[in-house]
């Protein structure tokens, strides 16, 4: 279908800029000599992934096992699942290898490996284990100094069904900076962070293969990446509002948008209404735009797809979104019912997941739609 018969809310995805975000990254890590594992939960689309160079020699990383089996479907066999494995869910990681996957699996309990372990001979297999390290304090793992970073890699090492195959870290903080300098300081705190629980293991002479670290915002600033043996990103390949707030790329960067519709006008509140509420665009406020103030997407011309100067998404209900014009000088009458816009999401990831996949755009003006890509969604 061409661009103006496009239903809305839909995603777009403009395929030249994807294109450039996947080349700039994959650059910035070899010369790095760092390989990318790449973190598919952000595009969860094989078409996507096929454009990851050495994605097949280097292997994948997936939050849902749906995401594996999917990936697994398109070819994909080096998976690693990076949410701490639940022992109810060992039995799917079974059917996985018995269909030709080599899943790595996460976990940072002594009580959690034990578990992994009871498990793989109830159902005679081998599972590769990361332990998890905390890096910042902002989610789950073990601090890198732990004890029970040792003790649960030896218990690893010892079982038959269990294999010790090194350590993995995420760099949520790196999202809560306010400078390059914090974002360039945060890679280097990560890779301290996870090297030395590595060396920790080593010096009581068990193995630790892998060193995996990662998150789009340190992939961008680290200046380097000594003993990280592969790195994770997976929001690079379309960009959003919050890597713009932090200096990760720029606006034009982006190359996700959700094309919606003026639906009515609220001329108490001197707002527009669209079509496109908090399951199109999700209620990830993100950071402030640069008036100072949270907001739930960019507003852009739906031809060029260019910001247009103060406006922003400033509310959400479930299916319907409010621009106000108070911070512009445009009135409700530039904008007449059935006028259409692009929003830059704030969170391509969940924004992303509310829909079942992405019309592709070539880079004219106005755009076409040259293709439809499809996604896995769900657990």
């Amino acid at each position: 279908m061409s661009f103006g018969e496009l239903s809305t809310p839909t995603l777009l995805l403009e395929k030249t800029k994807l294109i450039a975000n996947i080349n700039k990254l994959d650059l910035r890590l070899s010369t790095l000599s760092t390989p990318l594992r790449p973190h598919l939960k952000t595009c969860k689309s094989a078409r996507v992934a096929e454009l990851i160079p050495n994605i097949t020699q280097n292997g994948i990383t997936v939050s849902t096992l749906h995401e594996a089996r999917y990936f697994l479907d398109n070819g994909h066999t080096d998976i690693l699942y990076a949410v701490s494995i639940a022992p109810q869910k060992l039995t799917q990681i079974k059917q996985l290898q018995d269909q030709g996957a080599s899943m790595t699996l996460i976990l940072d309990t002594l009580e959690a490996a034990k578990m992994v372990a009871q498990s793989s001979e109830e159902l005679q297999a081998v599972f590769p284990c990361l332990i998890e390290i905390d890096c910042d304090g902002k989610r789950a793992g073990l601090p890198p100094q732990a004890p029970e970073i040792v003790e649960i890699a030896a218990f690893l090492n010892e079982q038959s069904g269990t294999q010790m195959k090194g350590v993995l870290s995420h760099s949520g903080g790196s999202y809560y900076c306010q400078t390059i300098q914090e974002l360039q300081e945060m890679a280097e705190q990560e890779r301290i962070s996870i090297t030395t629980a590595a060396q920790r293991i080593r010096n009581a002479g068990l193995p630790c293969p892998v060193v995996s670290a990662g998150s789009t915002p340190t992939a961008t600033y680290a200046a380097t990446l000594e003993g990280v043996t592969e790195y994770r990103a997976g929001v690079y390949v379309f960009q959003d509002m919050v890597m713009e707030a932090l200096g990760v790329c720029q606006t034009n960067d982006i190359a996700l948008s959700i094309l919606t519709t003026v639906i009515s006008h609220n001329k108490s509140g001197n707002r527009l209404i669209i079509d496109a509420g908090s399951l199109a665009l999700s209620t990830d406020p993100g950071k402030k735009n640069r008036l100072g103030e949270p907001h739930y997407g960019c507003v852009c011309d739906a031809t060029t797809g260019q910001p247009i100067d103060g406006l922003w998404v400033t509310s959400t209900n479930q299916e319907h979104g409010l621009i106000s014009l108070d911070n512009s000088n445009r009135s409700l009458t530039d904008f007449p019912i059935g006028t259409q816009f692009r929003i830059l999401p704030n969170h391509a990831c969940i924004t992303a997941a509310a829909y079942p996949g992405y019309h592709i755009l070539d880079d004219q003006v106005p755009p076409a739609v040259i293709d439809y890509w499809d996604r896995s969604n769900g657990w």
